[in-house]
């Protein structure tokens, strides 16, 4: 191989390495922004959940059942106004039967990019802030990775995939039990009081011995 040949093959060699690092920089940063974005909505949920199982446990003192009813009202009320009021709260894509998780993941980003660049259209962010913003990243991400292997990236990645598919699930899970709860709230409106109540007591509890929301009801809310 000529001399010219072979400069040829390492520089190509080094832009492949080059934008092999840079792919996995933007993953990176891809996924920790959208992990702290579902974090955010994960933990409005998952606290309107504990908020109202700590409510009910305090409500039990009360032996007016009028009182005690009016009590059980407000509290699914505040909590399935997250699910009626439905911009509240990050919308995700579900998971294809068959679809890799690291798929589904990169999908499930795609996704929440393109509602959060349509949020921040509608909210009339200006161009100069969001050209800070990229420009801020840009320098943070530069300082994280100074001196870190591409491979070592890539590692991490694989890590944050992992850790944010099982974010996305429990946000489902939880998002879900807001909207059944929802759903049956909307149902026992036209039952009298005494019925009702009794209703509303088992839609309470019935959240509360839900294997996914007793899976996290006890971490601390970041």
């Amino acid at each position: 191989m000529s001399t010219t040949n072979k400069i040829q093959a390492k520089s190509g060699r080094d832009i492949a390495r080059y934008n092999a690092r840079e792919g996995a920089i933007l993953t990176n940063e891809r996924l920790r922004s959208v992990t702290n974005k579902i974090g955010e909505s994960y933990n409005k949920v998952k606290l309107s959940l504990t908020t109202m199982h700590e409510r009910y446990e305090t409500s039990k003192g009360e032996r007016n059942i009028l009182q005690r009813y009016a009590t059980l009202k407000r509290m699914i009320k505040d909590v399935v106004q997250l699910d009626a009021q439905y911009w509240r709260l990050l919308e995700i894509p579900k998971q294809e039967l068959h679809e890799q998780v690291n798929v589904y993941v990169l999908r499930a980003c795609a996704a929440l990019e393109k509602a959060s660049e349509t949020r921040t259209a509608e909210g009339g962010k200006g161009h100069a802030a969001k050209n800070h913003e990229e420009e801020a990243k840009d320098r943070d991400a530069k300082a994280r990775f100074d001196g870190v292997s591409t491979q070592d990236i890539e590692a991490e990645n694989e890590q944050l995939i992992n850790d944010l598919y099982r974010l996305l699930k429990k946000y489902s899970n939880l998002k879900n039990i807001v909207h059944e709860l929802n759903v049956a709230y909307v149902d026992t409106k036209s039952y009298p009081v005494i019925p009702r109540y009794t209703m509303l007591k088992e839609m309470i509890k019935d959240v509360f011995r839900d294997p996914n929301y007793m899976e996290v009801c006890h971490e601390e809310v970041g």
